[in-house]
């Protein structure tokens, strides 16, 4: 059964459409995921490029190191950054990193470019924007700081809705960190929480020249289309661009769309080429000769051993690439497969469920106990929003013990003691195998917000590599690891009670948050 074909109905135009079959004759054509190139480009390294962190600690001073090395390029895509005393340091970091740049000789090589969503970065008065304007004066010709606006907020609806509760409406969700060739891909935020004690996942890719380009024209498409922060922390348009929420919807997202399917579709046509070339040239005979004397003198990578796909979702300009690759995956998923998926914020959309229940993998979900839920002890009504993430659990461990699937799938809460879980993504281990063959990472949550409201992107990462697989096993069972299993007896604590006005409320908003 093909897997592109599962993917046909779901199709939309901007979707890039490859009918041919797998090549056969090519390394990449050995695993089973190769489908996953007809939408998005495919990128093969080795498997020694990639490294899996496992702790926000590490993750702060990875980024930190990685700062002060860069020498062409720092380009950081967030929610939002952070006000607290290790966010500046990050800052300062930039600062020294471009200081350096600024005294080389010639012409300044660095270029620092960040972006967040615009009202997560503007929300209080000492913010993100009030952050990074500083770096905008000190380097005018080296900083872009783009600041999303949903196109969704706009009129009557911005003049109405306060502070914090607009980024219920769409946000710029994706993060990217990269330094020069080495990438990091997470769901972490730039914020203090992310750098201590709220436990996310990590991959970086290093001297991965191919896809941090990819995700550098990735963030500069969507910058094009943001506004952009100026010295005095006024924001304007980039000259002619429509603008996100006075402009024209149509029109903008439109134009968005087509900056947006242009890097994914330049950039796979690239990667076929570099493909052919390397192994359909006319020279083939004499390549494979070159190749194996280059690889004597070592000179040469490694022939690739896993493979890289970006994958993007953004519904308010009509682009549906994770969604439909997410979908694929959870239909395809064999019986006695096993699939771990873990969210922060466990609201799958209808879709998803269906598919986890209606399919016939096994199941091991992970998702966040009220007390590491992020809005955990938070003032107002966002303090109820762990109650009613309880309540949507509920609902579906009920549907599971009403169709007799709690062998099949299974619900697994973290718990541990002074930390939050903000963790996404899923790994797959094919039927007969302890290791996984291919991970989800990135900033989907695999909810209605994720797939409908905001910009999200992750990346599958599919290896043959022994080593590798068990790096990925090992993140695995250390995230749950600090977990137990959720049985009926789980929804009779106390702590588990939800008021009446949550249940009757919780069916309007669920898909706000």
């Amino acid at each position: 059964r093909s897997s592109w074909l599962l993917l046909a109905p779901l199709l939309t135009p901007p979707i890039p459409v490859i009918t041919a079959p797998p090549c056969s004759l090519c390394p990449e054509g050995v695993h089973r995921f190769q489908w996953i190139r007809n939408l998005v480009p495919e990128f093969g390294i080795s498997s020694s490029h990639v490294k899996v962190l496992s702790s926000p600690a590490e993750f702060y001073e990875l980024l930190k190191v990685q700062i002060k090395a860069a020498k062409q390029r720092v380009v950081m895509a967030s929610l939002y950054l952070g006000t607290g005393l290790l966010e500046q340091e990050l800052v300062d970091c930039l600062e020294e990193t471009l200081e350096k740049s600024l005294q080389a000789k010639g012409s300044p090589d660095l270029r620092v470019s960040i972006l967040l969503d615009y009202t997560r970065g503007s929300r209080g008065r000492k913010n993100s924007r009030t952050m990074l304007i500083p770096l905008l004066q000190r380097f005018p010709d080296q900083v872009r700081v783009s600041l999303f606006h949903t196109p969704n907020l706009r009129g009557l609806l911005r003049l109405l809705i306060p502070e914090r509760f607009n980024e219920t409406i769409g946000l710029q969700h994706i993060k990217v960190y990269l330094f020069d060739d080495n990438v990091i891909l997470s769901g972490a935020n730039l914020s203090d929480l992310y750098f201590t004690n709220r436990q996310d996942r990590y991959v970086l890719l290093r001297d991965s020249p191919e896809i941090a380009d990819f995700f550098t024209e990735l963030v500069d498409a969507i910058g094009d289309v943001s506004l952009q922060l100026q010295q005095d922390d006024t924001v304007q348009m980039m000259e002619g661009m429509v603008h996100p929420y006075q402009g024209d919807k149509v029109a903008y997202c439109e134009i968005a769309n087509r900056r947006v399917m242009e890097v994914i579709n330049s950039a796979r046509t690239r990667q076929e080429l570099l493909h052919a070339k390397t192994f359909h040239g006319s020279q083939a005979g004499s390549s494979l000769l070159s190749q194996q004397g280059s690889q004597a003198s070592g000179s040469l990578k490694p022939e690739p051993d896993t493979w890289i796909y970006p994958l993007i979702q953004m519904k308010p300009f009509g682009i549906q690439i994770d969604e439909m690759v997410t979908e694929t995956l959870l239909t395809e998923a064999e019986r006695d497969a096993k699939i771990y998926l873990t969210t922060g914020y466990f609201n799958l959309t209808q879709a998803y469920m269906d598919l986890i229940l209606g399919t016939r993998a096994e199941y091991r979900i992970l998702l966040a106990s009220p007390e590491v839920n992020g809005f955990f002890g938070a003032k107002g009504v966002a303090g109820a929003i762990p109650a009613a993430y309880v309540y949507i659990e509920h609902q579906f461990f009920s549907e599971v013990c009403y169709l007799q699937q709690q062998e099949r799938v299974q619900l697994q809460e973290y718990s541990r003691a002074g930390w939050t879980f903000h963790a996404k993504g899923l790994w797959l281990y094919l039927a007969g195998s302890d290791l996984p063959c291919l991970t989800l990472i990135g900033s989907p949550n695999f909810g209605y917000r994720s797939v409908h409201r905001d910009l999200e992107a992750q990346v599958a990462i599919v290896t043959e590599n022994k080593a590798l697989q068990q790096q990925l096993h090992q993140e695995q069972e250390q995230l749950y690891l600090c977990s137990g299993v959720v049985s009926t007896s789980t929804f009779e604590q106390p702590n588990r009670y939800v008021k009446l006005w949550v249940k009757l409320v919780t069916p309007l908003i669920k898909n706000f948050f």
